[in-house]
């Protein structure tokens, strides 16, 4: 590492739409400087073309599919930059980009699971592993409070006993939110933040086909700015909507065998 001073940096996963986008748009606003990955690179061009106008930060496309082998190399090795070179060190991962999948389990593809499981357990660990290790590093090297760490944008699915028609969705959100608590504790004595978020229903494309009714979706923009707030304040977890918090203290009190009679009534 040198003693150069570098703008604040973050790097966005499934950063083209969705969730994602509103993630660079929330730290746009807060000066932060910008590597977006995802598979569109034209998406990308156009919200960095916007948020660079707005906002006048830089903001850098990474095109890469994560849930292939080259494609997650390219980006573990953005994450280790550390800032001796031209690349700007990244202060916080947003391990955004997954994917969803429904249906009975004896009836889903292999191919659609392996994907599944490689886009939201596979990327999400390795990309974690490469932010978190350099961030150590660095703040090994003497680099002070700056505010450094990891955001994993897990599910409430994961959070539930039984999910029948998403058995292996919600497995690895599941996942997703133990490994980020557990991370969280290990790196803390380092003053690094790993905080999950567990969103309730979305408008994104992952859950356009949905028919549930407008209320039961949260805003994208509320969970980007929410989730960011939480963050910064060292929070392991949020629940970005005061309803879907309620839901999650209601599955932590609610019996498993009640939980799973109440699915069993409604199919």
């Amino acid at each position: 590492m040198n003693g150069t001073r570098h703008p604040k940096t973050a790097l966005v996963t499934g950063a083209s739409t969705g969730i994602g986008a509103e993630f660079a748009r929330a730290l746009a606003e807060r000066g932060y400087s910008l590597v977006l990955v995802a598979r569109r690179f034209e998406l990308m061009t156009q919200l960095g073309a916007e948020l660079g106008d707005r906002f006048g930060v830089t903001v850098r496309p990474l095109p890469a599919d994560l849930a292939g082998p080259s494609g997650l190399a390219k980006v573990e090795e953005r994450l280790r930059a550390d800032g001796s070179g031209e690349d700007a060190p990244i202060d916080l991962l947003v391990n955004n980009a997954g994917r969803g999948g429904g249906g009975h389990f004896h009836r889903q593809e292999t191919d659609e699971l392996d994907a599944m499981i490689d886009l939201n357990i596979r990327a999400v660990t390795r990309l974690g592993r490469a932010a978190l290790a350099a961030h150590v590093a660095r703040r090994a090297a003497g680099e002070g409070r700056r505010p450094m760490g990891v955001i994993n944008v897990s599910s409430l699915a994961g959070e539930l006993p039984a999910n029948p028609g998403g058995a292996v969705y919600g497995a690895t959100k599941a996942f997703v939110t133990r490994w980020s608590e557990s991370a969280a504790e290990e790196v803390a004595p380092h003053d690094l933040h790993v905080t999950a978020v567990l969103a309730g229903f979305v408008r994104t494309e992952m859950t356009r086909e949905a028919d549930l009714p407008d209320l039961a979706f949260v805003p994208k923009e509320r969970i980007a700015r929410e989730s960011l707030r939480a963050w910064a304040a060292g929070h392991t977890s949020v629940v970005p909507d005061m309803r879907y918090r309620a839901a999650r203290n209601l599955l932590r009190v609610l019996p498993g065998p009640a939980f799973k009679a109440l699915t069993r009534r409604r199919r």
